[in-house]
C-alpha cells in the first residue's frame, strides 16, 4: 500500500512542476517588473481558469492527500525513529560482575616501589561522583 501511493506521490510531483512550468505568468511584460497591470483593477486582469489552471489545481490537491497519507502510515507503522532524548540504552551485565550493581576490576598495587600481586576488586557502577565544595557550579 505505501509503495502505491509513493508511486503516485512521485508521479504528481512530476506532473505537477511540468503544470506550473508550462503555465504563463500573469504580468509577464515588462510593465509587470514595474508595478504596472493590464487593467486598473486591484489585483490585476482576471481571466477564465484555463485547463493548466484546473490541473495544477487538481496535482496540489492530490499532492497534499498524497503526503498526508505517506505521513499518516510511517508513523502508524511504527518505523519512525523515537527522538533523539527518548532513546534508551540497554544495560548489559558484564561476567563475572557481582548482583549489587559492581563491576570487577584487576589491580596491580605497588608498595614501596615494588608490584604486588594483581587483584581484582569490585567497583560500583553508576555511583556519582564526590562534590567538590571547591568547585563552581
Amino acid at each position: 500500500m505505501v509503495i502505491l501511493i509513493t508511486i503516485v506521490h512521485v508521479v504528481v510531483c512530476l506532473f505537477l512542476a511540468v503544470v506550473v512550468l508550462l503555465q504563463s505568468g500573469k504580468a509577464a511584460d515588462l510593465a509587470g517588473a514595474f508595478g504596472g497591470m493590464g487593467s486598473q483593477t486591484v489585483f490585476g486582469p482576471r481571466g477564465s481558469a484555463t485547463v493548466l489552471s484546473k490541473a495544477t489545481t487538481i496535482a496540489a490537491a492530490l499532492f497534499m492527500v498524497t503526503s498526508l497519507t505517506l505521513s499518516i502510515l510511517s508513523t502508524r507503522a511504527g518505523k519512525a525513529s523515537p527522538a533523539i532524548f527518548q532513546k534508551v540504552v540497554p544495560v548489559t551485565q558484564q561476567k563475572g560482575a557481582a548482583p549489587g550493581g559492581s563491576v570487577p576490576m584487576t589491580v596491580t598495587p605497588v608498595i614501596g616501589g615494588k608490584e604486588g600481586a594483581p587483584q581484582t576488586i569490585h567497583v560500583p557502577v553508576n555511583q556519582a561522583p564526590p562534590e567538590n565544595p571547591n568547585q563552581k557550579k
